[in-house]
């Protein structure tokens, strides 16, 4: 998946909360030394500020594992009910959404005031390098989801999704993959307007950098993290709102088509997710404490 927002708050939430697609437990245990690696794709810090990051990366890193985690394990149990009961529902998946979506918000909150200083003393030099860094991600992008055609996009997609499905389920069934198409194809130009919101978003965000010295520098950080979607343009509130009603019908659709074999597969990847994050060290020492 691709990162959506920059340095310190895109970093910690994408890793921690969307990690889950590979091994949960040695990438969190690797987070101090993965996240400040990917943030020189935006921002190369210098020495002080490398010290200063490495210091708060493990103090949000500790609050993260003893205070979140927990609740992730909760509603791997919940999400692994509906598969074991074959009950999976429209209504179901709203609520697991809902709820991951909640989880995402208490971390943005947590991390904001770290992400707000750590902007707030970047040099004008840092600044233009993270604006250049903006501007050649924006072109890959659109390289890789515009220039193809409309058509290939939208096959594109359908084999991204058949390649993260097929992990979770295993080999899918040809009625499956032609669902997949279907879902595919009902998102249209999904593409572009993700791709122009996420131009927005960085627009602003550059513009906010820039008054970085600013009395309201704080809070119009944390309107462009936490309240993000108050900044949305009107064409992918429309579009977020009809692509997450399509995921949620897709995912209905194939668990209603799924064989045993394929729920068996999906408890064992989700049991593993559990217990890769059960085993951290940081958690047994706040279930003991």
């Amino acid at each position: 998946m691709a990162r959506q927002w920059p340095l310190l708050i895109s970093l910690l939430i994408l890793s921690l909360l969307l990690g889950a697609c590979s091994r949960v437990g040695l990438a969190y245990r690797n987070l101090d030394v993965i996240i400040p690696w990917t943030l020189n794709d935006y921002l190369d810090m210098n020495s002080e500020q490398k010290s200063w990051f490495n210091q708060r990366l493990q103090q949000h890193l500790s609050w993260h594992c003893s205070t979140q985690l927990p609740g992730y394990l909760d509603w791997l149990d919940r999400l692994q009910l509906m598969v074991q009961s074959n009950q999976v529902s429209d209504q179901d998946l709203q609520a697991r959404t809902r709820e991951a979506k909640q989880a995402i918000a208490e971390t943005v909150r947590q991390i904001t005031p770290s992400a707000v200083e750590l902007l707030r003393g970047l040099d004008d030099g840092q600044v233009k390098e993270m604006n250049n860094a903006f501007a050649k991600d924006q072109q890959e992008h659109r390289e890789q989801y515009l220039t193809p055609s409309l058509a290939q996009q939208i096959q594109q997609r359908s084999q991204r999704m058949s390649k993260r499905l097929n992990a979770w389920l295993g080999p899918l069934t040809p009625s499956q993959q032609q669902r997949i198409e279907q879902w595919s194809a009902s998102l249209g130009e999904q593409n572009q307007q993700w791709i122009a919101n996420r131009v927005h978003w960085q627009t602003q965000f550059s513009a906010a950098v820039a008054q970085r010295r600013d009395s309201d520098f704080p809070q119009r950080i944390e309107q462009l993290l936490i309240n993000r979607e108050s900044l949305w343009t009107d064409d992918y509130r429309q579009a977020y709102a009809h692509t997450e009603q399509a995921a949620r019908s897709l995912l209905v659709d194939l668990m209603a088509a799924s064989s045993v074999d394929q729920r068996q597969h999906l408890l064992k990847k989700i049991d593993g997710v559990r217990k890769d994050f059960a085993a951290l060290k940081c958690l047994q020492n706040a279930s003991q404490g």
